[in-house]
Parts: structure tokens; sequence; C-alpha cells
């Protein structure tokens, strides 16, 4: 393989494997953030705080392994 192939496989990987981790952990945070607010409506507004948080918290990995695969294509 050339090293030109080499590098769009790598990011291609990166990106796949960086996007699909937050996007599990986002919907998990989110259905039992939901599910606490039906059990306990009076604390909902700390809940969705530390939810948002934790999402934001999360989304970071994605945008990490954006960084990586960018340096990935034009660095290396």
């Amino acid at each position: 393989m050339e090293s030109e192939s080499v590098k769009y496989i790598a990011a291609g990987l990166t990106m796949c494997l960086g996007g699909i981790a937050p996007a599990l952990a986002i919907g998990l945070i989110c259905s039992r953030a939901i599910e606490s607010m039906a059990r306990n409506p009076k604390v909902a507004d700390k809940i969705t705080t530390t939810m948002l948080i934790a999402s934001a918290i999360t989304e970071s990995i994605g945008i990490y392994s954006l960084v990586i695969s960018l340096i990935i294509l034009f660095v290396v």
C-alpha cells in the first residue's frame, strides 16, 4: 500500500472509532437523565445542568479524534 492510502485509512478509522464512542455515550447520558427526571421531577434543573456538562465533556472526545485525523492527513 502507498503511504497516501494508509493515511486516508488511518484518518477514517480514527474518525469512525472516535465518533461512535461519544455518540453512544451521549445517548446513554441523555436516556439516563430523562429517566431520572421522570422519577424525580423536583431535581430536573440540577440533572439537566449535569447532563449538559457531561455531554459537552463527552463530545470533546469526538473533537479530539477530528483533530488527530486532521493531523494524520496533513502533517504526517
